[in-house]
Formats: structure tokens, C-alpha cells, sequence
């Protein structure tokens, strides 16, 4: 398929063919797409939550009432779940929440993600996502007048600086080279910006894991 493309300031600057293998999938499969969500947002977590069982707490181990005839139940000492200031049974512990996912729906799940974009006619090709200086100002008036307030740019294989810097303080919009291109940060955004290096750069991308490369 054939789209537009159009420069920052707004203007025509010829059209662009997508691959339809990556852009063209017509049945979108929210199951993948969940999956791999998932995956990626369970590798963020820190995994350093943490509370302490009855061998970690600060407290006296004296047996602090006798065996019989208190007129309460037996106990040995105050480390135990049931006393305030006692150790908690069954607490969270530092751990890592990240799961395996193959490889293959991963990639399946990026091509996905891109087609379900093109099928809600969300997606901006760009000539080339650079500016002479890092003013903020600018580069927000060039998003309005693109229609694009909530987006993610894909900047090809190396982002320009002044672009970076004047993004960082727009909100909603995120900035990505094309090797940090993934599922979550697709889905999040209402429209998804590509310039044509970043679209050489996807389908190398794809063809490459298609022939079994890294």
C-alpha cells in the first residue's frame, strides 16, 4: 500500500509504499497484542517490594507469658504474625515478575500493533523528523497543525538532538529511534509518526527476524 508523506511544516513531499505483511494484517489479534503488553510491563517492575517474616523482625524472643494458667492461649513469642509489630506470613519478597515470551509473537504482535494503526487511519509519515534548534514552541505548532497532540514519533536510526530536546516538554508525545520501537509504546498513543529512514529500518527489522538474525 501507498501512503502520503508529508513534511514537519505541513507540506506534500511524495508518497511511501508499506509492506503489507507489517502494515496490511486485516485481523487484528487483541490476544497477542495483550501478551505482549503484558510481557513488556512485567519486565518494568522493580520487584524490590519486600516486608518482614518472623526471623526478620526486631522484637524480644523472651517468652513473654507463662506456658499455663495465664487464661489465654500459649505462646512462645511476640515475633508471630498474629501480634502487632510481628512478622508478616506470607509477605511479598524481592523477586523478578519478568516471563518468557517467543520470540516470533513478539514479532508478530509489533506487526499487529502497526496494522491495527494503519486500519484506524492513525498513522503520520514524515520526510524526516529534524529541526534546526530545540525550541519547544516550534515543533508544537508544527504537531497542531498535523493533527497530532497524543503521538509517538519513530525517528528513524538516530533521533536529532533539537527534535529530542524540544519534545521532551510537550505532553503525550514520545520520541523513539526505530530499535526502541515496541508494542506497548504503539498502543499507548493515539497516533503513531514514522519517518521514511524509520520505515527502511522496520522492515529491515522484520526481514531480518524473518531469515533467523538477531
Amino acid at each position: 500500500m501507498e501512503v502520503s508523506v508529508k513534511t514537519l511544516a505541513g507540506k506534500a513531499a511524495g508518497k511511501a509504499k508499506l509492506d503489507d505483511a507489517i502494515f496490511g494484517i486485516e485481523e487484528i489479534r487483541g490476544d497477542i497484542l495483550q501478551r505482549t503488553v503484558r510481557w513488556q510491563l512485567a519486565k518494568r517492575q522493580a520487584g524490590t517490594h519486600k516486608t518482614q517474616s518472623r526471623s526478620e523482625v526486631s522484637v524480644t524472643t523472651k517468652k513473654y507469658v507463662r506456658q499455663k494458667g495465664s487464661g489465654g492461649a500459649r505462646h512462645g513469642s511476640k515475633n508471630a504474625p498474629i501480634f502487632v509489630g510481628g512478622g508478616v506470613a506470607h509477605g511479598p519478597r524481592v523477586r523478578s515478575h519478568a516471563h518468557s515470551l517467543p520470540k516470533k509473537v513478539r514479532q508478530l504482535a509489533l506487526a499487529h500493533a502497526l496494522s491495527s494503526k494503519i486500519r484506524d487511519d492513525a498513522v503520520v509519515v514524515l520526510d524526516k523528523a529534524e529541526l534546526a534548534e530545540p525550541k519547544t514552541r516550534v515543533l508544537a505548532d508544527n504537531l497542531a497543525a498535523l493533527g497530532l497532540n497524543n503521538a509517538l514519533v519513530i525517528a528513524g536510526v538516530n533521533v536529532d538532538e533539537n527534535f529530542r530536546r524540544a519534545a521532551r516538554n510537550i505532553p503525550n508525545v514520545d520520541v523513539l529511534p526505530v530499535a526502541g520501537l515496541n508494542v506497548y509504546d504503539v498502543l499507548r498513543r493515539n497516533k503513531l509518526v514514522i519517518t521514511k529512514d524509520a520505515l527502511e529500518g522496520i522492515e529491515a527489522r522484520f526481514n531480518s527476524a524473518a531469515n533467523g538474525e538477531a
